[in-house]
């Protein structure tokens, strides 16, 4: 299983950018999608997550109203609307995918899922 994310880039405050992350391999499974970053001198943490149908979503506080989750199951490929970024959001973001619930759940801790990105970096200005 291979992820591809994409998407980053360096915007001013107030800026929109969308994360997209490909995933390839096991093409007859479902997977939970989930999306992480990890800001300079910071641990990584979690921001959204959504299960296969997209009927279960899941959102950290800090980002819930400015980020949005979303997924196109016949790409499979799981994006991350990000509006009105502020200079904190600057971090490397991590997609990640969870199968072992078979996309039911959606869970929200880093070792609950299989497999991770590369990371892409997102880096906002004031």
């Amino acid at each position: 299983v291979q992820l591809q994310a994409s998407g980053g880039g360096l915007v001013q405050a107030g800026a929109s950018l969308r994360l997209s992350c490909a995933v390839s391999g096991r093409t007859f499974s479902t997977f939970a999608g989930g999306w992480f970053r990890r800001a300079p001198g910071k641990e990584r943490e979690f921001l959204a997550v959504t299960n296969w149908s997209g009927g279960y979503i899941r959102y950290a506080d800090s980002v819930n109203g400015r980020f949005t989750i979303s997924r196109d199951n016949a790409k499979r490929t799981v994006y991350l609307q990000m509006n009105n970024l502020k200079p904190e959001d600057t971090a490397v973001y991590y997609c990640a995918v969870d199968f072992s619930m078979n996309g039911v759940g959606a869970p929200s801790e880093e070792s609950e899922y299989d497999y991770w990105g590369q990371g892409t970096q997102v880096t906002v200005s004031s």
